[in-house]
């Protein structure tokens, strides 16, 4: 694939997670389409160039852990689950013909926000396959991220031995302005500074929209330079479209082993939505029928076709991230094996 062809792919697939976020939303006339359609290309590129998550095994023990903080952002998620192929687990979700053994099919995004679907407003943990920890109340999910990586720490030191490493998977959680607001995420980052907990990555989409409207109405401290005096690393990108600082913001935190990672990520909430970008319109209510069309046309898609995902897309999800996570799971099986072997007491 060349250069040129691998761009227009990936932009293809950002551009699906937008339009299936606002197509869940404006169904269910109830929702956040703003923040996923502004951080579709952060977690897109998380996901699709750094997560070891396997989609036809989302619970193996050394997945990477990925933590939408920023829950009312849910229809992210479930775009991305569908996208990935993500398999239900039994006794999870519910293994109809409909649901063709997906954690979230299409069905799913369609019956978003409605009584028993799988895509529920908010994020919840076991009823949905592939969701880490349930959020919605702002701070909860980084908090919870802490106690995740707390727990990595643990394991590596209880269980990994000199050639056999077991546990080494990485904690991300995506976070907005909202959860930077809260306190219990400032105790959190205090404590997981002090910690110094390096395979933790917070990635701050900062829209400075909230529902009420501008941040700067209560929200105007240098958020940078408070994680940096609780001793993370903080790192900066100026546009969430540049996925290629991302990448390079990304990169850097899997080079840093002695403490967690900030990363700032400047934003557009509402992105490509001709009159409600950048306002609290766009945050937490269908951006209404005109608009959504409009936002579609903007991103190349027939604005007529709801749910729509172009050929290729896909395939695209499950030829990188999917294969990336069941190569990472194959040699984690393989290891554990071996450690079976030397350390059959641990491996009990």
């Amino acid at each position: 694939m060349t250069a040129q062809e691998l761009h227009d792919i990936d932009q293809r697939c950002i551009n699906t997670l937008r339009t299936l976020a606002i197509d869940q939303v404006q169904k269910a006339n109830s929702g956040h389409p703003g923040t996923p359609m502004g951080a579709a290309p952060t977690a897109y590129c998380l996901w699709q160039r750094f997560l070891r998550f396997d989609p036809e095994d989302a619970a193996w023990p050394d997945r990477d852990r990925f933590v939408l903080s920023v829950g009312h952002a849910s229809a992210l998620l479930y775009g991305l689950l569908h996208l990935c192929g993500a398999k239900a687990k039994s006794g999870v979700a519910r293994l109809d013909s409909s649901r063709q053994g997906l954690a979230v099919s299409m069905a799913d995004l369609q019956s978003f926000r409605q009584a028993g679907s799988r895509c529920t407003g908010h994020p919840e943990h076991g009823w949905t396959t592939g969701v880490e920890t349930t959020t919605g109340p702002l701070g909860q999910g980084v908090a919870t991220s802490v106690g995740m990586a707390i727990a990595q720490a643990w394991l590596a030191a209880t269980y990994n031995r000199p050639g056999h490493t077991l546990f080494e998977h990485r904690v991300f959680a995506l976070a907005g302005d909202g959860d930077m607001m809260e306190g219990l995420s400032a105790e959190a980052a205090s404590l997981a500074g002090h910690l110094k907990l390096g395979r933790l990555c917070w990635i701050y989409d900062c829209n400075q929209i909230s529902i009420e409207g501008s941040t700067a109405i209560t929200f105007t401290e240098n958020v940078g330079a408070r994680f940096t005096a609780c001793g993370w690393q903080v790192l900066q990108v100026a546009d969430a479209n540049d996925i290629a600082s991302t990448m390079l913001a990304l990169k850097t935190f899997e080079g840093t082993s002695d403490r967690p990672t900030l990363i700032i990520v400047h934003s557009h909430i509402g992105y490509g939505a001709p009159h409600k970008q950048d306002t609290a319109a766009a945050h937490g209510e269908p951006l209404g029928v005109d608009e959504a069309r409009a936002a579609k046309q903007f991103f190349g898609f027939d604005p007529d076709a709801n749910f729509a995902v172009p050929a290729g897309v896909r395939e695209h999800f499950r030829a990188n991230f999917g294969q990336r996570g069941a190569t990472a799971h194959e040699a984690w099986r393989a290891r554990f094996a071996t450690y079976r072997v030397q350390y059959p007491e641990l491996a009990a």
